[in-house]
């Protein structure tokens, strides 16, 4: 039994937290698919999602179970009763310890990945009875810090590696319930979409809708000041099984191990877990997705899109009234879920086919731009003189990144030329598989350039009688140093094949 038909889904109207006896509800509008091409459509009547069927038998089997979840979900609107027990199954725990990151830093209880699959079966089997019998106990984070461009720090948290295993097989069955729901402007952390769909959605609503105005917003500290309480009645209008909804709780509430102590944590939820990326996008679902679409199609006279990846959202507008309404009742609207827009990263930006020719006639400058993903957007134009939208690297992206070379060529200084070589030819593929964008060779070749010339000062100050001339440096360039290529197509290419 998968569905339970004890309580039927909200209904169709998205409501605030001054409702009725000041218990916050959640409805939901907006099912049907977009109208807009840059947000995808669904799948055909019948038709199942998700991927292909595995080889093995095993993988069949849990495949099958997923698409099971997965019908019952799109038939019907109501509660998910029954779903633990696909969670607690051995093969999918199995699967989940296998997809988790050998390497990975262990948690507060130091337990690593080689050491727990010595006796890897005895493990599954004692963890698959602790989640059958409620014995399961959910682990603090540890904190630790890495640096940000900005010269603050982002606390990220290393659960332990059983953590990592059980909120990996949830968020696979979650997924299998929650895909259906999601709209299609949401792309960040969802199975078969990744950034550059999300970046294909921007540049082809952009150049195909009549957009003059882009909102670039960004959420200030946005996994940090979730609201428990609000995600919890999130999840329950979709998930009956109690279970599901405890384990849950558990993880929110297991709080962080810092500097030797522990401490609580009533808001927010761990950057580094697997169950995170899944909770901000249901958070998001609610509070953001289902009322843009709503206002879109109640207050917008004009073209309006909407692309979130997951805390980062681009909407345009072809009207500067409503761009600034939308933004006004937006900010009303987080503050209501304990959300703030973030006010040095939030503004909104003239943009599009005519911003050129109006920013002209009042003696303005060029327009402005606006960074997204990693690529700064700006107005231009093709060869036979019609507008486009040109991606380019973010310079404060690519300093940092020649910066990291540099430090971890000086720390591989005395290693073996072909060592070095081999792993800044990973380096430069790297890189290119993500920025290789058309229209932004130009920062790709100043990359491999620039990679170049501190490998060569690398190599020089081995020695004080060094022999490298620039002769022998591009000849280890030829071998080592792969050219820049276009590996990703024109979004609108792209776009017309995945939708």
């Amino acid at each position: 039994m998968i569905v339970g038909y004890g309580e039927p889904y909200p209904g169709t109207q998205v409501e605030t937290p001054e409702t009725a006896k000041g218990e916050p509800k959640v409805g939901i509008q907006g099912y049907a698919e977009a109208a807009e091409v840059v947000e995808g459509r669904g799948l055909a009547k019948g038709n199942l999602g998700g991927c292909n069927r595995d080889r093995t038998q095993c993988r069949d089997t849990l495949q099958q179970a997923l698409d099971r979840v997965r019908q019952a979900a799109r038939r019907v609107r109501l509660l998910l009763t029954a779903l633990w027990h696909h969670v607690y199954d051995i093969e999918r725990l199995r699967e989940a310890y296998y997809s988790v990151n050998r390497r990975a830093a262990p948690g507060v209880d130091g337990e690593t990945w080689a050491a727990y699959g010595r006796d890897l079966e005895a493990n599954l089997r004692d963890l698959s009875g602790r989640l059958e019998r409620g014995g399961y106990h959910a682990q603090p984070v540890e904190r630790v810090y890495i640096p940000k461009p900005d010269g603050r720090e982002r606390p990220i948290g290393i659960p332990t590696l059983e953590d990592k295993i059980v909120q990996r097989a949830t968020v696979e069955v979650l997924n299998a319930v929650y895909e259906g729901d999601f709209l299609g402007f949401s792309y960040g952390f969802r199975p078969g979409r990744n950034p550059h769909d999300a970046l294909d959605a921007v540049t082809v609503g952009i150049e195909k809708r009549s957009i003059n105005w882009v909102l670039d917003a960004d959420i200030r500290g946005f996994f940090d000041t979730l609201d428990h309480a609000w995600l919890v009645k999130f999840i329950e209008h979709r998930i009956g099984d109690r279970r599901v909804v405890r384990h849950i709780r558990k993880w929110l509430n297991a709080g962080i191990f810092e500097d030797g102590q522990w401490r609580g944590q009533e808001e927010g939820t761990p950057q580094g877990g697997s169950v995170s990326p899944l909770l901000a996008n249901i958070y998001l679902h609610y509070v953001f997705d289902l009322w843009a679409e709503q206002w879109r199609g109640r207050h917008a006279r004009g073209d309006v899109i909407i692309v979130r990846y997951c805390d980062d959202f681009i909407v345009g507008f072809q009207h500067q009234d409503e761009a600034e309404r939308f933004w006004v009742e937006l900010r009303e609207r987080f503050h209501r879920f304990n959300l703030e827009l973030h006010p040095k990263k939030t503004r909104l930006v003239e943009f599009g086919r005519f911003a050129v020719e109006r920013r002209k006639r009042r003696g303005e400058g060029k327009p402005e731009t606006f960074d997204f993903l990693g690529f700064t957007h700006m107005c231009g134009k093709t060869r036979k003189g019609k507008f486009t939208v040109r991606r380019k690297t973010v310079a404060s992206r690519l300093r940092r990144k020649l910066h990291e070379v540099k430090q971890t060529l000086r720390k591989r200084m005395c290693l073996p030329i072909p060592s070095q070589g081999t792993w800044l030819r990973a380096v430069l593929l790297g890189y290119y598989r993500y920025f290789a964008v058309p229209r932004n060779s130009s920062l790709l070749q100043v990359f491999r350039e620039s990679i170049l010339r501190s490998w060569c000062r690398t190599l020089r100050r081995r020695s004080q009688r060094h022999r490298i001339t620039w002769r022998r440096m591009y000849a280890l360039a030829q071998q080592w140093l792969p050219q820049p290529r276009i590996l990703h197509p024109y979004p609108a290419q792209r776009l017309c094949v995945t939708t």
